[in-house]
């Protein structure tokens, strides 16, 4: 079921029919560290696997921000590709947008929600987010 919430002038919604899916790709494709150089048929099928959210001015209707969520709806998620327009920036949207994910994956009693990140790690500890207790016990899998 799709959901929509107002903040400030946005709105911000899961029905991933609203995505402008070329402007998200532009976004993280040239403007995002971790995301820099993706190609767009492998930014589609992550959008497709993916729990998605949208934020979009209420007056133009135009997208704003976006955020992802690799998730089983049971016990796990992942938040990732975080992003804030330029222009939108410094409002308060990223902080809303998170805050609507983890408000959106509440109900579903998730064990662990993670997510990585170079540089807003004050952003996402307002929002109750906190360095791994272990981090020793994590492994990671990157094939080259």
């Amino acid at each position: 079921m799709n959901e929509t919430i107002t903040f400030g002038r946005y709105e911000i919604s899961t029905d991933p029919a609203r995505l402008d899916r070329a402007l998200v790709h532009r976004w993280l494709s040239t403007d995002a560290y971790w995301a820099r150089g993706r190609e767009r048929g492998r930014q589609d099928r992550a959008i497709d696997g993916s729990l998605n959210f949208g934020a979009y001015d209420g007056e133009t209707g135009a997208q704003a921000a976006y955020a992802r969520v690799v998730t089983d709806l049971a016990t796990f998620a992942w938040l990732c590709d975080v992003y804030v327009h330029p222009a939108a920036r410094g409002g308060g949207l990223g902080t809303g947008l998170v805050g609507a994910v983890r408000d959106h994956l509440a109900p579903y009693g998730l064990k662990r929600v993670l997510l990585a990140t170079e540089d807003a790690h004050g952003l996402y500890a307002r929002l109750g987010f906190e360095p791994l207790a272990d981090p020793g016990r994590w492994m990671s899998l990157a094939p080259s």
